[in-house]
């Protein structure tokens, strides 16, 4: 059995007197929160510099730590790879010449306020803009920490019937700040307004709740999402000494309620940035039954850019989980491209070359190999008749619709020979301004 380490928060003293009641109460540990230098400095040893450079960054950005989260960091080491998600440091005051506001474009892609509609068949509903802790890589600081609302009633219903107006949509995944931090009863109205919604299939709840704040899955919680299946949740570790006792028994009232689980971990700078240790992260997700789903490269957001890697230290990892580790713990390393691009998958490149008779491979090994093609394929639909008796399965944009032959190209829309042909075309307007030239 795999041993998890439990955390003794009465050795700080700040937290001595403390009863395992209140410990566990999880509003107990939103109100304390540590928002402040003079509240950090009771738990964590602090250099007049370090408290300098807080003091800094917290004219631009908050800090709000659980007490539970603080009790996971070695005062002892500057270089915690929970400290250094949780305590503020000067590079964060630093804006990068390619940082964005909203790199995502989530704002853009945003019918009503509140949704984000990018992808075909699913939206994301931002209901909260808390959290009960603030990240330092966090890509919505543009929101979190700025204005501590939830999504006002009037704009919850403006979600929820574009919603229920758009059957495409089959796939809500609600999101913030962190949904768990209302009330069972608050999230709850949300949740039956969609399950409600006969298209809509698949509910997704994204929450960092099991690393920051455990006590937060409460019974009571779980209880009532499993009245909604089926129902996805999907957390944030980053580093193996999350993975705690009370991280693994809030997991596992989930997991027993039938809820099944991902992760999505960021690639950070000095905190998760080594093959080794990720997949040290990956297999004990694996072993508290927490499937890895995806390794995002850290986004251009504001004041995260000394967390930022190379996008080839993310294939490396990758590199070395694909046939190292079981292939259920090999997550899929994403770029959240900017400007609402999306998740563009970058991962090794497995198929070295390929003619109409075979394809040349290669594995994690190194050994090259060959896959004969069939001599004579071709695509049989005539006793599929799905295409025809369920058409909004088929592609409605991007590359697919090129496979499947209803679009031949695509271009980009201020294309520089497409302006040139237009120009021509009405050169001899008088309306139209001329443009420079030879």
């Amino acid at each position: 059995m795999q041993q998890f380490i439990s955390h003794d928060y009465k050795r700080i003293p700040l937290y001595k007197d403390v009863t395992p009641e209140q410990w566990g109460d999880w509003r107990w540990q939103m109100r304390n929160d540590i928002k402040d230098v003079a509240a950090l400095e009771k738990v964590l040893p602090l250099s007049e510099k370090e408290k300098s450079d807080i003091t800094e960054v917290l004219k631009r950005f908050r800090m709000a730590i659980t007490p539970y989260y603080a009790s996971l960091i070695d005062p002892a080491n500057p270089a915690c790879p929970v400290r250094l998600q949780a305590v503020p440091r000067l590079p964060e005051a630093h804006d990068d010449e390619v940082d964005w506001d909203d790199p995502l474009h989530e704002d853009v892609d945003s019918p009503v306020p509140g949704l984000t509609h990018r992808y075909p068949d699913r939206a994301l509903m931002l209901v909260t803009n808390i959290c009960s802790m603030n990240c330092r890589h966090c890509t919505r600081r543009r929101l979190v920490g700025q204005d501590d609302v939830h999504l006002d009633e009037a704009n919850v219903d403006r979600a929820i019937e574009y919603i229920s107006k758009t059957p495409i949509i089959r796939d809500v995944l609600i999101s913030g700040g962190d949904p768990l931090v209302l009330s069972d009863d608050k999230l709850e109205r949300v949740i039956a307004r969609l399950r409600a919604i006969p298209h809509i299939e698949i509910i997704r709840i994204g929450t960092r709740t099991p690393v920051v704040m455990p006590m937060r899955i409460t019974d009571e919680l779980v209880a009532m999402l499993g009245k909604y299946h089926p129902i996805y949740v999907n957390t944030h570790f980053n580093h193996p000494k999350e993975i705690t006792a009370e991280a693994k028994a809030a997991l596992d009232k989930l997991a027993n309620a039938g809820i099944p689980l991902g992760n999505q971990s960021v690639l950070l700078r000095d905190v998760n940035d080594c093959p080794t240790l990720m997949k040290k992260l990956v297999q004990k997700l694996l072993a508290v039954r927490v499937k890895p789903y995806y390794i995002y490269q850290c986004d251009l957001s504001k004041g995260i850019s000394h967390f930022r890697t190379s996008i080839s230290k993310g294939i490396e990892i990758i590199e070395n989980l694909r046939g190292h580790t079981t292939g259920m713990a090999v997550p899929t390393f994403v770029i959240d491209a900017p400007g609402g691009g999306g998740k563009t998958p970058a991962m090794p490149n497995y198929i070295i070359t390929s003619n109409e008779r075979r394809v040349v491979l290669r594995n994690y090994e190194g050994v090259i190999t060959t896959y004969d093609e069939p001599r004579q394929y071709e695509e049989d639909c005539g006793m599929c008749r799905l295409c025809d008796d369920e058409p909004w399965l088929r592609p409605t944009c991007g590359v697919a619709r090129l496979l499947e032959g209803s679009q031949k190209t695509i271009e980009p829309a201020n294309l520089a020979r497409g302006n040139r042909v237009a120009g021509i075309a009405t050169e001899g307007r008088k309306d139209r301004p001329r443009k420079g030239g030879f």
